[in-house]
């Protein structure tokens, strides 16, 4: 929205040329997220224990959670509102992949909000059934490839990236809308998985959206394209303005995330956040970088898919419990050392991740 006040202020001063940028709105970007929540954090944590829209701890988890109990809950409504009116302030909003972007992350914050209203407000433990929080994420999944299939206008857009082989692009055709619901439908629950403990989620988030706009700074601009040997798509450059909020909301949340947390960011937070993630590696075309940078989400959701499958079919249980961050808890580790742990690996996952651009 200011890239277009600016374009026209331009003809007045030049000096207003350096907000059309990419690096100078990127930067913009991060900080006005990263103020808003730093900002409207305590007023809006302050009204949560008002209003009494506090976690619901399970008995059956470890025995530290229950002192979680009654902390502000629905806090993802403070990243959200700093991400989405970051992008809207920076971003060119022209430029269909943002629209797509901010469209996904606030349909389903929207279906996070409603699962969560049912869970803290109306007292119903079960939220959303659970049929019709995973109808809705299909419904939003599906619109979206199917946009993004019909309005492809280049074969690279529905290619598939495989790292580490520069010359393996094989065309997804039809395939592409299968490829795009699982991406988004599955990331969404992953990061909502791993939403455990307090910081747990939102900063491999941060680390996986940092890399992203890297991702999509280099595929948007021909000679680094050219250079790194992927596909050039010029609309995913000013995606690098909506990764660059989330990594600004992201850590003015994590200030009062971080252990012991004042609040947390609730389904509100991770379905949305999970579901960026996922839309984001659609359109920079890295559906399986995204496996490996996210490598803690998806092992959190195996470690479920895993418990549950041996508890059906032989009557016993693989961890002590599941997500796999409450089987460390229960083995004795504090919780710090667990959420610090898996930021470790996190990091390095990204960092592997990104290693896949040169080693081709």
């Amino acid at each position: 929205m200011l890239i277009w006040l600016a374009e026209w202020l331009t003809q007045f001063e030049s000096a207003f040329n350096v907000f059309s940028y990419l690096t100078m709105r990127a930067i913009l970007s991060t900080l006005t997220a990263l103020s808003i929540a730093i900002l409207i954090g305590p007023a809006m944590i302050r009204w949560l224990q008002i209003m009494q829209i506090g976690q619901t701890v399970r008995n059956d988890g470890p025995e530290s959670h229950l002192a979680k109990s009654g902390t502000p809950t629905m806090g993802g409504v403070l990243i959200l509102a700093a991400v989405l009116t970051s992008s809207l302030l920076w971003a060119d909003l022209s430029n269909r992949y943002v629209l797509v972007t901010l469209f996904v992350i606030a349909s389903l914050g929207i279906l996070g909000f409603v699962d969560d209203y049912r869970k803290v407000v109306r007292k119903d433990p079960n939220g959303l059934i659970a049929r019709w929080k995973y109808f809705w994420q299909s419904v939003i999944a599906i619109a979206v490839a199917i946009f993004l299939y019909t309005h492809a206008n280049i074969e690279a857009e529905t290619s598939l990236i495989v790292p580490f082989f520069k010359d393996v692009l094989p065309q997804l055709g039809i395939f592409y809308i299968v490829v795009v619901y699982f991406t988004i439908v599955g990331t969404s629950n992953a990061v909502n998985l791993t939403d455990g403990l307090d910081g747990l989620a939102i900063v491999p988030t941060i680390l996986v959206a940092g890399a992203f706009a890297i991702f999509a700074y280099v595929t948007g601009n021909v000679n680094f394209s050219e250079y790194l040997n992927i596909p050039f798509i010029p609309l995913t450059s000013e995606l690098v303005i909506v990764c660059t909020a989330i990594v600004g909301a992201g850590l003015g949340f994590l200030w009062f995330n971080t252990y012991p947390a004042q609040v947390f960011m609730g389904d509100v937070g991770s379905l949305a956040l999970g579901g960026t993630l996922g839309i984001l590696a659609v359109l920079v075309r890295q559906e399986i970088v995204l496996i490996i940078m996210g490598g803690i989400f998806v092992v959190e959701t195996l470690s479920v898919i895993l418990q549950v499958g041996s508890y059906k079919l032989r009557g016993k249980r693989i961890f002590r419990m599941a997500p796999i961050h409450h089987h460390y808890e229960l083995k004795g580790w504090p919780e710090p050392k667990v959420i610090v742990r898996f930021w470790i690996i996190s990091l390095i996952l990204v960092l592997v991740g990104l290693a896949t651009l040169k080693l081709r």
